[in-house]
């Protein structure tokens, strides 16, 4: 999985717990991963522009504490997109951990 790819599914796996506005999909992705992974405005936006041309995500403007923000929500296509990358990153995992001679893990639900 490419970096695009890997933006992608992080993407959508935080609009899985509920809709956010860009910045706060950048703050979820950055505290997830305890600091780990970053989603910068030049990536971000045409990653969200992209999933929501593909109808992965939908988008709204919505006034939050005065101003005007685009909040992005998750489609049911989105959902089913969400399951196969999962499923796919799983099988990289565990490809990746044979090959480094790694102690096969349960996957997570």
């Amino acid at each position: 999985m490419n970096t695009r790819e890997r933006l992608r599914l992080l993407i959508l796996a935080v609009l899985e717990r509920q809709p956010e506005h860009g910045y706060a999909i950048a703050q979820a992705i950055h505290a997830r991963s305890e600091g780990l992974l970053t989603a910068r405005e030049g990536t971000l936006y045409p990653a969200l522009h992209a999933l929501e041309g593909e109808g992965l995500i939908v988008s709204e403007e919505r006034e939050v504490g005065g101003r005007l923000r685009r909040e992005y929500r998750l489609t049911e296509a989105g959902l089913g997109a969400l399951a196969r990358t999962r499923t796919d990153w799983q099988a990289q995992i565990r490809a990746v951990q044979a090959v480094l001679g790694l102690p096969q893990q349960e996957a997570q639900s």
